[in-house]
């Protein structure tokens, strides 16, 4: 499946357990936010907009400006230390002020009340509720505490640790974990043979 037609969950990472950090993990391995239907797809599936929401309106200012923000949690999320960290901060601060899309709950098909946006969701909106939610993950000592870097060979991927005993060592157990499992067998298979 061409990246460029995302329909595909494992196309789109969402188990990073933030949003912003979800937004950041579109970078690896290479490019995800492609096209604007791919920044479509990501914004149902990080649960920004309801499923079944319009996204028509969005163009491709939205691509840059969700690349242009992502840019700016990087040196907040991987390199506090950096030059670029203020800019970014400010940056992430100007951005989370705008208002997130206003949800209402409605009745769905059999009755039972669902949620819906108030109108076509904005993109500075949008924008804003990824940038509250990095406010929100770096001003929570807890959830800073238990972010952590994917153990993966290669592998750039910050999440949250939320696990039982906070033992969690890959950003996914079915792509990094699999792999480290699969490159653990061949390991102990090649030193059997030499054996």
């Amino acid at each position: 499946m061409a990246l460029g037609t995302v329909t595909a969950s494992y196309e789109l990472r969402f188990d990073t357990g933030r949003v912003c950090l979800d937004l950041l993990a579109t970078t690896h391995p290479e490019e995800r936010l492609d096209s604007v239907d791919a920044l479509c797809a990501w914004i149902t599936g990080a649960e920004l907009v309801p499923e079944g929401t319009g996204l028509a309106h969005a163009d491709p200012s939205w691509l840059a400006a969700f690349r242009e923000l992502r840019a700016h949690l990087v040196p907040l999320i991987r390199a506090p230390g950096s030059p670029s960290y203020v800019p970014a901060l400010t940056r992430v601060n100007d951005v989370a002020r705008a208002a997130p899309p206003a949800p209402r709950a409605v009745p769905g098909a059999d009755g039972t009340l669902v949620r819906r946006l108030d109108g076509p969701p904005g993109r500075e909106a949008l924008l804003g509720a990824v940038a509250r939610d990095a406010v929100d993950l770096l001003t929570d000592p807890a959830a800073r505490a238990s972010l952590r870097q994917c153990e993966g060979d290669h592998c750039p991927i910050v999440y949250v640790d939320a696990s039982r005993g906070r033992r969690r060592r890959w950003c996914s157990s079915e792509v990094c974990g699999n792999r480290e499992r699969v490159a653990r067998h061949r390991r102990r298979t090649a030193a059997l043979t030499r054996a």
